[in-house]
């Protein structure tokens, strides 16, 4: 019972995480931690599949409003796609907390990168340059995320955003890109999943799947996101923060 806020919880994770064409998996799995779960067989395969529902609930609504920059969308996407095995098969070879401070520090560059506000001089990307970004920077970024069960969003959005791409198109290229790293890392960690606990499983899944659709509307037809993108990044440095208090 006492687990119950944890579904109320990340329906406004969800609806937030939306907008911003992140996965959610930042704040997911050290929630999940905190509520109890087991980092590595417990946390990590459930945070992957709620940033899979994120990601899957938003991209279906940026697609019809024809926001994705397919070009990026699929470099990035192939990369994403190829990489999040190779990490976790890494961090079965590796104990729980250098994991959880890689996984503090990977959150803590997002928060810088999201707070940054740095753009080029010379707006956008010609179309070698997002083959070449997407397909280089997809790939780092799939192998951490398969070592970390993150989706990557934290990176792609401040990536495409300090490249020259609108906010909305940011976001909605990055939710399109971290599905399928999400997709990816859920299979590769579902295997080191253990006694997963259904019905939270289920009332988790139901709530970021309402918040991601009503978050990415909301988005896509009426948010102005510079606003709720400096939020989260103080917010992605204090989750990281906190996990590093904790585990040093």
């Amino acid at each position: 019972m006492m687990l119950l806020w944890v579904p109320l919880l990340f329906l406004g994770i969800s609806f937030v995480f939306s907008m911003l064409g992140m996965g959610g998996g930042g704040l997911y799995i050290p929630v999940l931690f905190w509520a109890g779960l087991r980092f590595k067989a417990e946390a990590i395969p459930l945070g992957a599949l709620l940033a899979v529902i994120t990601t899957i609930s938003a991209s279906v609504t940026y697609i019809r409003e024809k926001l994705v920059d397919w070009r990026l969308a699929v470099t990035f996407g192939l990369g994403m796609l190829v990489m999040p095995p190779l990490g976790a098969w890494a961090d079965l070879k590796v104990p729980s907390q250098p994991v959880i401070l890689i996984f503090a520090l990977f959150t803590a560059a997002a928060g810088l990168l999201t707070l940054s506000g740095w753009k080029p001089k010379r707006a956008g990307l010609s179309p070698r340059q997002k083959v070449a970004v997407g397909l280089l920077t997809g790939s780092a970024l799939g192998f951490l995320a398969g070592l970390t069960g993150r989706g990557g969003g934290g990176f792609v959005v401040p990536i495409l955003l300090m490249a020259g791409v609108a906010g909305k198109v940011a976001a909605a290229t990055s939710s399109f890109t971290v599905m399928v790293s999400s997709l990816s890392t859920f299979v590769s960690h579902l295997l080191t999943a253990r006694s997963p606990r259904w019905g939270l499983w289920l009332l988790c899944s139901t709530a970021v799947l309402a918040g991601s659709q009503a978050g990415s509307r909301v988005m896509a037809k009426r948010m102005n996101p510079r606003m709720v993108q400096a939020l989260f990044g103080w917010l992605l440095l204090a989750v990281a923060a906190l996990l590093i208090v904790r585990e040093l």
